[in-house]
């Protein structure tokens, strides 16, 4: 069965051919590692492991990157500002220097890799370090001035989208419709208010180039990493829609001027989690961490399975009664899963059909979560079906279910257990009216309550 996907370069859902017969490859942009990611951040992340994750459940062998940048990406998309490593050092009172930086990416990094685990995502093959590869970016570098794209400022040296004709191709970004608005030309010496850095000088801090000491923009890290790791072209390019106007449409202008190919043949875009006042970012304040909400004790686990529940190219709305509601979804999933395991279940075919045909339609997450529990609902199918089947579409939905609980079923929300301490006093109280109207609320909140000489015992339904 093909796999279906929505191409942000043509802007059609289309049928996906590798370009290798059996084989994909595909690059993530990554975290720039100043800081904790937020969960905003980490949707690109779950999204882009159920890609992976399809194109596997499909029988493809893929080959993933995830570069992680650790300097050069300024503060504004317009090339102005302060390199967000740097701004990381002077609010950890780190030393200006290339060690420090080293470090604290370091540091970030591993936070990073920490969040992919608990929301068991798969690791990629290469995790690439801006900072290590710094000689590709020279050398992309070096091949756009000997062809005329770049051309030289005080501060640095610049690609000129002139030369370019293309620029704003994916997505349709019309620049003359941006000139007087999002990019605005701070810098006075660049010919275009959208031409972008390839090279930022510094008096003393970054690399030796034959530019002059300094360290390389943003975009070009991302065209000499995937370059290195995958080739050029290579099948599948993903990111944040946040990164459509500016950072990939500048991956592709360097990529093709450089090379006069391709940079990727499938461009895939997440959309944002919002908050209530816009979307969520670190610099508006609005940001709330993977630990945060284990804080809350709100599982990795059901936010993952929160994010599921939404098609990728959808925006989501935070709220954590919707995540809690969805932690107790999976609660209940994870009952399932252990009432049910049984050796020697076969997976059910039919089952499988729709749901491989849910998850080829770009990625149609939420409707593959609705034909699981379909499955779970129906009697006709054996437990040691249900249970080969619910593992089966695990490769896909990624929840772990194979070594449940990872949430505990003893992890039952507050209120039921309020009702569930007001039934057992109604009927110590011999007021069964009032035990069986108790019961009836905690069933109809999806959890059962069983009598034990101990008690009670309450589990999901």
């Amino acid at each position: 069965m093909d796999i279906k996907l929505h191409n942000t370069l043509t802007g059609t859902t289309e049928v996906f051919q590798p370009l290798q017969s059996g084989a994909v490859s595909m690059y993530h942009c990554g975290p720039t590692v100043y800081d904790r990611a937020h969960v905003g951040n980490l949707r690109s992340y779950v999204f882009a492991d159920t890609l992976r994750r399809v194109c596997e459940y499909n029988g493809y062998k893929v080959h993933q990157v995830i570069n992680i940048t650790d300097v050069g990406h300024l503060s504004s998309d317009a090339d102005d500002g302060e390199d967000k490593m740097t701004k990381a050092l002077n609010r950890l009172g780190k030393p200006l220097s290339l060690a420090a930086m080293r470090e604290v990416g370091t540091t970030y990094f591993e936070a990073f890799k920490n969040d992919l685990g608990a929301l068991n995502i798969e690791p990629p093959q290469e995790f690439p370090r801006a900072t290590d590869t710094i000689d590709d970016d020279v050398n992309i570098i070096k091949i756009l001035v000997d062809k005329g794209y770049a051309y030289r400022t005080t501060d640095g040296l610049y690609f000129d989208i002139a030369k370019f004709p293309a620029y704003g191709k994916l997505g349709g970004i019309k620049l003359s419709e941006q000139r007087d608005g999002a990019r605005v030309q701070i810098n006075a010496e660049k010919r275009q208010p959208a031409d972008f850095a390839l090279w930022k000088l510094h008096p003393t801090l970054g690399w030796d180039s034959p530019w002059g000491k300094g360290f390389p923009g943003w975009h070009i890290e991302c065209s000499a990493m995937s370059r290195k790791y995958l080739g050029q072209p290579f099948d599948i390019h993903t990111g944040g829609i946040d990164h459509i106007p500016t950072h990939h449409n500048n991956e592709i202008a360097q990529s093709e001027a450089a090379f006069g190919m391709p940079l990727a043949r499938y461009w895939l875009h997440n959309a944002f989690i919002t908050m209530p006042n816009g979307k969520m970012a670190k610099s508006l304040g609005n940001s709330l961490t993977l630990s945060a909400l284990a804080d809350m004790s709100i599982s990795p686990l059901a936010f993952r399975y929160w994010l599921l529940t939404a098609h990728y190219r959808s925006p989501v709305q935070m709220s954590l009664e919707a995540i809690r509601a969805a932690q107790q979804a999976l609660i209940r999933l994870l009952a399932v899963a252990s009432e049910r395991s049984a050796a020697g279940g076969q997976i059910h075919s039919a089952y499988r059909q729709k749901f491989l045909s849910a998850v080829n339609d770009d990625l149609n997450l939420p409707q593959a979560v609705a034909i699981l529990w379909e499955l779970i609902k129906d009697r006709q199918v054996s437990d040691a079906d249900t249970y080969a089947t619910m593992l089966d579409f695990d490769r896909v939905l990624g929840l772990d279910l194979a070594h449940m609980p990872r949430i505990a079923a003893e992890d039952i929300p507050l209120e039921i257990k309020a009702l569930a301490d007001a039934r057992q006093e109604a009927r110590l109280s011999k007021d069964w009216t009032k035990a069986d109207a108790l019961r009836l609320e905690i069933e109809s909140r999806g959890f059962n309550v069983k009598d034990t000489a101990e008690g009670y015992d309450v589990r999901p339904r």
